[in-house]
């Protein structure tokens, strides 16, 4: 990506001195558009100090004349949750709270940094359980409070930014989404007709869908080991369960408000044995699950 020290977005006839009210960025190759006033929201900050004392020329601009920034550009999105409204709304099973508390180290944004430092043990995604926090990190300055009402929220109001960080479980603000499971097995069937197939256990349950809904419906049962570190709106189709029961996933699907609304699977004949004349069939089978919001 070709960076440039100069301005593209600014004519050469206008005065370099002054941004433009709405901000296109470029944070790590994803564009962000937002209002000028946002930027500038937090004083101290590091886009405050980037957008009210440098001036639009000062600044590193792409090919395309937006603002760069060379940081993670999904986890940015919650760094301007906050600036916008002094909140941020994580998803269920947020797997990035380390890499997120250092871009809010990263933009001096201390308050929102201290929350971040609060280590969730514990985290069930289905009912009011509460979860376990390590307290040791945050200030003494800080008032806390926890409310598990229909979601799990930490309240901290300071001197200069009060906030607030929300972890979503309520049922009413789970998100609609689909999410497919499918597994692998074989069978071996006798030529005659009445022999029952004998089937062998399914080897293992894939898991293909969005990440963010994957990780809420199986929590630590979601093995991640061959797609890791995807963002949590993106897809995967490599995730698989640590068990191997299919009615295990029904139970954990149905707990959490899908139900199922496609099904289909395929056979086929792979080996013959000569002396019994059995033969051995590998199938695939997926169910589709859906939620509503």
């Amino acid at each position: 990506m070709a960076m440039t020290e100069k301005s593209c977005c600014i004519k050469p006839t206008e005065d370099c001195s002054n941004f433009p009210e709405i901000i296109e960025l470029n944070v790590g190759g994803q564009v962000y558009i937002t209002r000028y006033p946002t930027l500038i929201s937090i004083p101290g900050s590091r886009l405050w100090e980037m957008f009210s004392v440098k001036n639009p020329c000062s600044l590193i601009q792409d090919n395309k004349g937006r603002f760069f920034i060379d940081r993670d550009g999904f986890l940015f999105r919650y760094v301007l949750d906050y600036m916008r409204d002094l909140q941020v709304v994580l998803p269920d099973h947020f797997p990035e709270w380390g890499r997120l508390r250092r871009e809010a180290e990263y933009f001096k944004l201390p308050e929102l940094a201290k929350m971040l430092a609060v280590k969730m043990n514990k985290f069930n995604s289905v009912g009011n359980d509460s979860c376990q926090f390590d307290l040791e990190e945050l200030s003494p300055r800080i008032d806390t409070t926890f409310n598990f009402s229909s979601t799990n929220s930490i309240h901290v109001s300071g001197s200069d930014n009060p906030m607030i960080l929300t972890t979503t479980t309520g049922s009413e603000l789970k998100k609609a989404g689909f999410i497919t499971i499918g597994y692998r097995g074989s069978y071996t069937l006798s030529r005659d007709s009445q022999t029952d197939a004998k089937f062998r256990r399914v080897a293992r349950i894939m898991v293909c869908g969005k990440i963010s809904l994957a990780k809420e419906v199986f929590g630590d049962t979601l093995n991640e080991s061959r797609d890791p570190d995807r963002p949590p709106e993106r897809y995967t189709s490599r995730y698989y369960l640590k068990f191997n029961f299919l009615e295990q996933a029904f139970d954990k699907l149905a707990d959490a408000g899908f139900h199922m609304v496609a099904c289909n699977s395929t056979g086929t004949c792979t080996v013959t044995h000569d002396q019994t004349d059995d033969r051995i069939w590998t199938s695939y089978t997926e169910y589709v699950f859906y939620r509503d919001t």
